[in-house]
């Protein structure tokens, strides 16, 4: 669709705020949705006891509004409001430059809080029109410093008017007839502007079932993609993997020998695998998907491992390398900071066979990477890669069999259904030795009881991560953040301790080096956003604080819970929250499953935070809610599966663009 910059209202310095948000063409515009709608009632004054209650009422205008200026900037807007209610007072802070459009007589509504004693409303907001005897309801949208309310939704409705008719509809006509839907213009019209509770249930349904028709018609297509091309390798060794096992410093728990088993029965078969491994934080999925590694090199095939940062990878290796330093298996590691020349022996090893197992990033399948016997290739973190990045290594072999693995836990009524085109193996069952983390919630007012336990495990010669949500200072949102939590740091633990920040916007190389030197007790405290939820395993690490712990769902608290307690060490989990919802974070201080933790976050917030940040790609939706709008997924499960197999619809132009769409994901 057209560029940003084609819509009327936004400049070069919106659209660069807009980009901020993810929102980069008008279909991205055009879908970003409410987050919320505030509701409009008016308000009878007569009827307010509480000086702090939330108050609305609309009226005219009486009075020719004053502004009174103080030091430093500071204004004050006063005029008076004839309202259903007799005329009142209106003082509002900072909104001088709304004197021109408050002319006696403009229609206007006011939010705020009443003083019934002075007779004068403290506004904090001020919309123009009136209230009916209908709730008015208005959308909220998440936005970005500079960026007001104001411009988005002039921004979005300049869009819809403009654009409107250019909208793909991805849903058949058929189906659209169907079911009744509205068309997706009126719908995007309603959900932006709705009128009633009722049409925009209607304009949501149809916009829900549309976003989960997409994502299951794209399930529904790589499952029989498998299908067409499920014949595998099939693998037969007189060789067992027993000896190895036994060899190992621990003993594998019942869900690692269960997994394995189903793993190595489906390497053994003539059928590709394409099954997904998913266990809870510190479960053990790497050494099951290691000793897979194993076998597929018994049966004389290469392995590859796909790991979404550098120092993941770097971390699987030397673990492979530790393991197998008494086999023969020769062990490698690629990734994008490898020189040129250094990767060119690399590139000739894999090449010729010499090379046994590599580890990398997508630096595995650039296009001068040669297998000489790709057999199997396990990808970490499976759902921060894209469709066609999995793809591309799974391409490269003879057709190798796939292996994904999530440290996500969901329930797996929902597995199924979202990882459709995937077997599924869960490790529940921890490794013995681990003891459970201790949580405990704390308010800003006990943050010295919190510093003393920092100082205790830091005596210990501990290390800890410490967990802010922004990277920087946003005038919308109350958030402390990391540059500011390492001010605070240095000033209680002065110069007795090496802090460090790391987060999501450094460079690969200056995030890796800050990583390295925790891993390596250099660094005693490290502070960070959720950047390292996905990381490396640092035993010594023993401490987990994390600042406004309630604007975090449940399950991304427990992936990063899961960074400590990677040791027979006793770890903590410290979580800072002064809101109402701290009943929602003691779930966390009696639990360590994550899968039960995952339940509770569905009935809580619904699918959107189990899947982490924005950069979880598939499984983030913009409107569907997987708890909520489980029945329409399944509809839509149904539904794209036979309109893809229906063979009348090949030539259909939404269905070309669909599968379009997925090979180019």
């Amino acid at each position: 669709m057209d560029k940003l910059s084609k819509v009327k209202g936004i400049g070069p310095k919106t659209e660069l705020l807009l980009n901020k948000l993810g929102i980069y063409e008008i279909d991205d515009l055009v879908t970003h949705y409410p987050f919320r709608y505030d509701v409009l009632r008016r308000t009878d004054l007569k009827n307010v006891t509480d000086p702090e209650q939330k108050i609305v009422v609309d009226g005219k205008v009486e009075s020719i509004p004053l502004v009174i200026r103080f030091r430093g900037g500071a204004n004050k807007l006063n005029f008076r409001l004839s309202t259903p209610n007799g005329m009142v007072g209106v003082s509002i802070f900072g909104r001088a430059f709304l004197k021109q459009s408050l002319p006696i007589g403009e229609k206007i509504i006011v939010i705020g809080k009443y003083d019934s004693s002075k007779n004068i409303i403290n506004a904090s907001d001020i919309k123009f029109g009136v209230l009916t005897n209908q709730d008015k309801i208005e959308s909220v949208y998440h936005s970005t410093s500079g960026l007001s309310q104001k411009i988005l939704i002039n921004a979005i409705n300049n869009a819809l008017m403009a654009y409107g008719n250019c909208i793909n509809d991805n849903i058949p006509k058929y189906l659209l007839d169907k079911y009744n839907f509205l068309n997706k213009k009126t719908a995007l019209n309603i959900v932006h502007n709705p009128p009633n509770y009722d049409k925009l249930k209607e304009a949501s349904m149809r916009l829900k079932y549309e976003e989960l028709f997409e994502f299951m018609f794209k399930i529904n297509y790589l499952r029989e993609s498998n299908k067409k091309n499920n014949a595998g390798v099939e693998r037969k060794t007189d060789k067992s993997i027993d000896e190895f096992v036994k060899k190992l410093p621990f003993e594998l728990t019942n869900d690692q020998k269960a997994a394995l088993d189903e793993i190595i029965k489906d390497l053994s078969s003539s059928t590709r695998m394409n099954r997904l491994l998913q266990g809870d934080v510190g479960s053990g999925k790497t050494i099951v998907a290691i000793l897979a590694m194993y076998y597929n090199y018994l049966c004389g095939y290469q392995s590859a491992l796909m790991a979404p940062t550098e120092i993941l990878a770097i971390q699987h290796y030397n673990n492979m390398k530790e393991l197998f330093k008494d086999t023969n298996v020769v062990v490698e590691l690629l990734t994008g900071s490898i020189t040129k020349k250094d990767k060119m022996p690399i590139y000739n090893d894999l090449k010729n066979g010499t090379i046994n197992i590599i580890v990398g990033t997508h630096a595995l399948i650039q296009e001068e990477v040669e297998y000489n016997n790709l057999g199997l290739v396990v990808t970490d973190e499976q759902h921060r890669f894209g469709v066609n990045q999995r793809s591309n290594l799974k391409n490269k072999g003879v057709k190798p069999d796939v292996l994904y693995m999530s440290a996500t836990p969901i329930p797996r009524t929902y597995a199924l259904t979202i990882y459709g085109d995937m077997d599924v193996s869960i490790i529940k069952e921890m490794p013995k030795g681990r003891l459970p983390v201790k949580t405990k919630v704390f308010n800003n007012k006990e943050m010295k009881d919190v510093y003393k336990l920092m100082e205790q495990e830091l005596i210990n010669k501990h290390q800890i991560y410490v967990i802010a949500p922004l990277i920087e200072e946003n005038e919308e949102l109350d958030l402390t953040n990391v540059y500011t939590l390492r001010d605070k740091m240095n000033l209680i633990f002065g110069n007795k301790y090496k802090i460090d920040i790391v987060h999501g916007k450094m460079k690969s190389k200056e995030k890796d080096l800050i990583m390295g030197e925790f891993k390596q007790n250099i660094v005693n405290i490290l502070i960070s956003t959720t950047v390292i939820e996905v990381g490396v395993d640092v035993s010594n690490a023993t401490m987990m604080v994390i600042f406004d712990a309630n604007r975090f769902g449940l399950s991304t608290l427990h992936q990063l819970r899961g960074r400590v307690g990677r040791s027979s060490l006793q770890s903590k989990c410290l979580l800072i929250s002064d809101k109402e919802d701290e009943k929602r974070l003691q779930i966390m201080e009696t639990c360590n499953d994550g899968f039960v933790i995952s339940e509770e976050d569905f009935k809580l917030r619904g699918s959107g935070d189990l899947f982490g940040t924005k950069q979880s790609g598939d499984m983030t939706f913009k409107i569907a809610n997987l708890r909520i709008d489980y029945k329409i997924l399944v509809q839509a499960k149904n539904d794209s599966k036979e309109y893809l197999l229906n063979h009348d619809y090949d030539n259909d132009e939404l269905k070309i663009r669909l599968i379009n769409s997925i090979k180019s994901d």
